[in-house]
């Protein structure tokens, strides 16, 4: 592949840097950086990434499709038949969630003992916090401060938030591979090419996470991922066909409530990195939407029979197979390369960011396995309202009464969420062991 990225005719790229000046600069408070560099306008670095990804995207899709139209299956012979089986076609029989549910079902009945469950919820929780607080502080770290900053020079800011992507999915891809290397898991049944539009849709979230600090406050995204409850709702309808029930609407009414009440409340005149701007709300939609999706695209996968940590292996390997051909395509990985060897700083942040994210999807599966997912939500639900006040305190953003109003109504209407959830798992439990039939002598 040729670096198309980053190449192209001077007087396109001019006409496309102009169209997309006009749409960026409908920010009420722009970044304090040139914006007549093309690399400097979020819109055309995300165009680009796009174009990256379908270098890859289209030529995987016609060899799916002929190989399909060649009845492979019956056809093919020799060494790379494994392979084209396994990524075209794999195991075509679902086996539904029974295999995921016993892989993710609680550990009471062989460990009783309450203060060993009490020392492992213990150890989640601390293990939840640690990774993901830290993950957070050096996320805004990296994308809102200045490398090289001394009293004459101003420093410099790492602004490609692909390579931080692409740095996070490589360690966890290698973390998940040793991890299904040393234990047992279950016979592996999806064709791999089905975790590519998961893959895909999560390493768009990400860069839009990573790009939205740019724009908006730690505090807002954070805010604004707690409401995602709201589209992952609208998106299961869509993709899941799901049904919800009536508190679920409306807890999802309580959090949009808040989430408002904690936006309007801030003013303009509060420090440049806590104003929300056009741009920041355009990208922090796009993050929504595309994570609701990963998650329901990932729902639906594990119809086919894995365990949670295959399914980690199959999206961070496709992350890593897009972000490093984009990077290399526009030659923005030996730029990154660079950056870090003229700061040993961001170097350290950077794999402290990767260690963190890994760490974090391994505690999820652990806690997820011994004590469920209504305990889970707790842990994390209480883990971004630490976000938010850390935040806050390091980087002296500022959140009024009424702020501080919306937070709390968020958090109570997910905490409530998870309370109505248990009580209905409770419900239908008892139910199915009432209606047990007795088996007649």
């Amino acid at each position: 592949m040729g670096p198309g990225g980053g190449g192209g005719g001077g007087g396109l790229r001019l006409v496309v840097v102009m169209v997309l000046f006009a749409v960026t600069s409908a920010d009420e408070n722009p970044p304090p950086v040139a914006l007549d560099l093309w690399g400097d306008i979020w819109l055309f670095r995300f165009v680009v990434n796009i174009a990256g990804y379908m270098t890859i995207m289209v030529p995987g899709f016609l060899l799916i499709q002929y190989f399909r139209r060649k009845n492979y299956m019956e056809t093919g012979r020799g060494v790379c038949f494994p392979l084209v089986r396994t990524c075209v076609f794999g195991n075509e029989a679902k086996s539904g969630h029974a295999e995921d549910i016993s892989a993710t079902s609680r550990s009471e009945a062989t460990d009783p003992s309450t203060a060993k469950q009490l020392l492992k919820l213990l150890f989640c929780g601390a293990g939840l916090q640690v990774s993901y607080l830290t993950w957070g502080i050096l996320q805004e770290r990296v994308m809102t401060r200045s490398y090289g900053a001394t009293g004459t020079n101003p420093g410099e800011k790492f602004r490609d938030s692909q390579f931080l992507v692409f740095m996070n999915r490589i360690l966890a891809f290698t973390v998940a591979g040793l991890y299904c290397a040393m234990t047992k898991q279950p016979r592996h049944g999806a064709p791999m090419y089905k975790y590519s539009f998961a893959s895909l849709s999560n390493i768009l979230s990400s860069w839009c996470q990573y790009e939205a600090l740019k724009f908006i406050s730690f505090p807002t995204q954070v805010l604004a991922k707690a409401s995602k409850v709201i589209p992952v709702m609208l998106m299961g309808k869509l993709v899941s066909r799901k049904s919800y029930e009536y508190w679920e609407y409306f807890t999802a009414v309580l959090i949009s409530a808040g989430v408002s009440m904690f936006l309007l409340s801030s003013g303009t005149d509060h420090h440049p990195s806590t104003v929300t701007t056009f741009s920041g709300v355009v990208i922090l939609a796009g993050y929504i939407v595309f994570d609701s999706f990963t998650s329901n695209w990932q729902d639906s996968l594990f119809k086919y029979k894995m365990s949670s940590v295959q399914m980690m292996f199959g999206v961070n390997l496709f992350s890593c197979l897009f972000t490093m051909g984009s990077l290399l395509e526009q030659g923005a990985l030996q730029e990154s390369v660079h950056f870090m060897a003229r700061h040993s700083e961001f170097a350290l942040h950077a794999m402290l960011l990767s260690v963190c994210s890994a760490c974090g999807q391994l505690f999820i599966f652990y806690t997820i396995n011994q004590f469920g997912a209504a305990v889970f939500t707790i842990i994390m639900t209480l883990r971004q309202a630490f976000a938010i006040l850390l935040s806050c305190l390091i980087y002296g953003h500022a959140v009024t009464v009424v702020g501080g109003l919306g937070i709390g109504v968020v958090f109570l209407a997910l905490f409530l969420r998870v309370y109505a959830r248990s009580r209905m798992k409770k419900r239908v439990k008892k139910a199915a062991v009432n209606e047990v039939p007795i088996q007649k002598v």
